[in-house]
């Protein structure tokens, strides 16, 4: 099924990394120096509306490795071989090109040696977006292991098995419940010598995994019946999902705070928050009965085999544009879109490029 075209999966990682590229064209909007700083009311909306939409885009991700490759077919070792390979020879070149090379707008300032020591236990801050693949890694270690497990349960114990994930999604809420009532984030057991809490072990990513699984296995929808399930669930996490972040952001502007003002915004934009998974499973149900094979599909593939690179290269492709850009005196949205949209050609045709060199696939395409 790994080398299988499967074409929704084409289209919703097209649309998935655009949706990592809109995310990030909003972050200059509320996120300034070490911190917070939003310049206006104007920025706040719509960087809730935009952002909010848009956070599903790594699930989406998950959800797709999970439907091509869980349970995991074949040798252990070959599928580690493979990920090898196509995952994590491209995430160590690119962090070091993010590591050496200066950004737009540094000035060309850049702390090479203590960046390449950095990586020696983690990412760069500037090259953030690389937290992806580390947890992307993880996902893959695990696909072997649960991979008996999956196989072997039923439909009614897989289900038990995404409920809990489901109350899971819960924890980021309850952490500030917490420290409502008692001052500290902990939860079922969790305490300050203690991080693993009850729902620990069936909380995170893999729960994306065994629902692109549950997914493909059972789920086989007519489209009326997909919308009508989709839809809802779509509108309700949304809601949940930008109406936290924008009941967090204080009523005078320009905001400018800690970086903790920003955590405390996003606690539901986390990946694996409740509001998230809703828009993230809806939106996947409803790309799962696209397949339309036409002329638009052939460029829609062609860009979707070189998604990856698209990843790892648009943060030095997006910094140049915003820079560019906002300087034209757009508004909030239409900056946000034209960088993202621009951002997003230029790498898709840089990306395709680069493929047709040999060893393209150890850069990523």
């Amino acid at each position: 099924m790994e080398n299988q075209r499967i074409v929704f999966l084409d289209y919703l990682r097209v649309a998935a990394c655009f949706m990592v590229i809109l995310v990030h064209a909003c972050e200059p909007l509320y996120l300034g120096g070490n911190g917070a700083y939003i310049a206006n009311a104007t920025d706040a909306l719509w960087v809730t509306l935009i952002d909010s939409a848009l956070r599903c885009a790594v699930p989406l991700f998950i959800l797709t490795s999970s439907y091509l490759l869980f349970p995991v077919q074949g040798s252990v070792e070959g599928f580690f071989r493979r990920r090898f390979s196509r995952i994590i020879i491209p995430l160590a070149i690119w962090s070091i090109l993010y590591a050496v090379v200066p950004a737009w707008g540094s000035g060309g300032e850049i702390d090479a040696v203590g960046n390449l020591k950095n990586l020696l236990l983690n990412f760069n801050m500037h090259s953030g977006h690389l937290w992806f693949v580390y947890m992307l890694v993880g996902i893959y270690i695990a696909m072997p292991i649960f991979s008996p497990w999956i196989e072997r349960v039923s439909k009614r114990g897989e289900e038990w098995f995404l409920a809990l994930w489901a109350l899971s999604t819960l924890v980021p809420f309850l952490h500030q419940a917490a420290i409502a009532l008692y001052g500290r984030a902990e939860v079922w057991g969790e305490c300050n010598w203690n991080e693993f809490g009850t729902l620990y072990y069936v909380s995170g990513f893999m729960g994306y995994v065994v629902a692109g699984h549950y997914i493909r296995t059972y789920v086989d929808w007519s489209w009326r019946k997909t919308l009508a399930i989709a839809i809802p669930a779509y509108v309700a996490g949304y809601a949940l999902t930008a109406g936290w972040f924008y009941s967090q952001i204080p009523t005078e502007y320009p905001v400018s705070d800690s970086i903790d003002l920003v955590v405390q915004m996003e606690q539901s934009w986390r990946f694996c928050s409740t509001g998230v998974a809703m828009t993230a499973l809806a939106l996947f149900l409803i790309f799962k009965k696209i397949n339309h094979t036409g002329a638009l599909y052939s460029v829609v593939k062609r860009i979707s085999k070189v998604s990856y690179g698209i990843y790892l290269m648009h943060i030095f492709v997006l910094g140049a544009v915003f820079a560019i850009v906002s300087g034209w005196g757009l508004a909030s949205q239409y900056l946000i879109l034209l960088s993202a949209v621009l951002t997003f050609a230029i790498c898709a045709l840089c990306a395709w490029l680069i493929s047709l060199l040999p060893k393209s696939k150890y850069l990523g395409f």
